[in-house]
């Protein structure tokens, strides 16, 4: 693999302290800061999405976000830095079937830098992978998959009772910890917060990838501080015959209740965009 060239920085403001990143990583990303909140996680999110909103294909073995953004290195690296940073990852149901054989680490989404980013992990005082948190109103999922059967990665799956009902009877591993939330409809952020925040410390970096139906909960429920997202320089259409929601669905802002999100950093690599914007966590009536 070819050695890749480091991001040229055209805006940050972003606040707070710097993060220990190892020579590698502050070369290539340059700083990276998270502000730090009293009493609560930072949440971020991270998408890929092309110049005409499309973040998913949804077609067979098309549907994660390597074949939006062209499986680029730069895209692929942020998103092990993220990672690393990061206490826990969350992914709903779909996600997990779209990418079945997945771990959400930063080693697994570019091994090339697993060292930088363990040693960062090591100074952040974080534990070797983040928690791996999936989301599923039915419980319906694989027990056989490697998120819930290789022991690389601790998993918490977040579901409601019925669900945890269906789950139980799988014969997940004992190191697999169900946390039952009780909903009328879909599991909301908040209740999504509150299944985490029993195994995740005041203070630590919540990191959603998605799928839409969830990134569009956590906007919906004012619980996203900050937005990750890639534009890739492809445009993908859509013709009505499949859906291709770009990266929130479920829900509807605009006009009634736009959300207006704050641009707070612009990286390139070639004729890819990485944008970084903020959002109120808690939004006036």
């Amino acid at each position: 693999m070819d050695p890749l060239a480091p991001l040229e920085s055209l805006l940050d403001t972003c606040r707070g302290d710097d993060l220990p990143l190892p020579p590698s990583l502050a070369t290539l990303y340059g700083p990276l800061r998270f502000p730090a909140h009293e009493g609560r996680q930072h949440v971020i999110g991270n998408f890929v999405a092309t110049l005409d909103g499309v973040a998913s294909l949804s077609a067979p073995g098309l549907a994660g976000g390597g074949s939006v953004g062209g499986s680029n290195p730069h895209d692929r690296m942020i998103m092990g830095l993220l990672r690393s940073v990061a206490d826990a990852v969350i992914v709903g149901a779909g996600t997990l079937r779209s990418v079945p054989n997945h771990l959400w680490t930063a080693e697994h989404i570019y091994p090339a830098l697993s060292d930088s980013y363990r040693r960062l992990r090591s100074a952040m005082g974080k534990s070797d992978t983040p928690l791996n948190v999936v989301v599923t109103g039915r419980g319906g999922i694989d027990p056989a998959l490697p998120v819930f059967r290789s022991g690389a990665v601790k998993a918490l799956v977040v579901t409601t009772p019925e669900g945890a009902d269906r789950i139980r009877k799988l014969g997940l591993s004992p190191a697999v910890v169900i946390r039952e939330v009780k909903c009328a409809g879909a599991i909301g952020a908040r209740a999504i917060l509150s299944a985490i925040g029993r195994r995740i410390p005041t203070g630590g970096i919540l990191l959603v990838e998605g799928g839409p139906l969830l990134m569009g909960d956590f906007l919906a429920g004012e619980c996203l501080d900050e937005l990750f997202l890639t534009i890739a320089p492809q445009v993908a259409g859509r013709d009505g015959s499949v859906g291709r929601p770009g990266f929130v669905a479920g829900k509807l802002f605009a006009p009634e209740r736009p959300l207006w999100g704050t641009l707070s950093g612009v990286k390139r690599a070639g004729s890819h965009l990485f944008l970084r914007y903020a959002f109120p966590r808690h939004r006036p009536d």
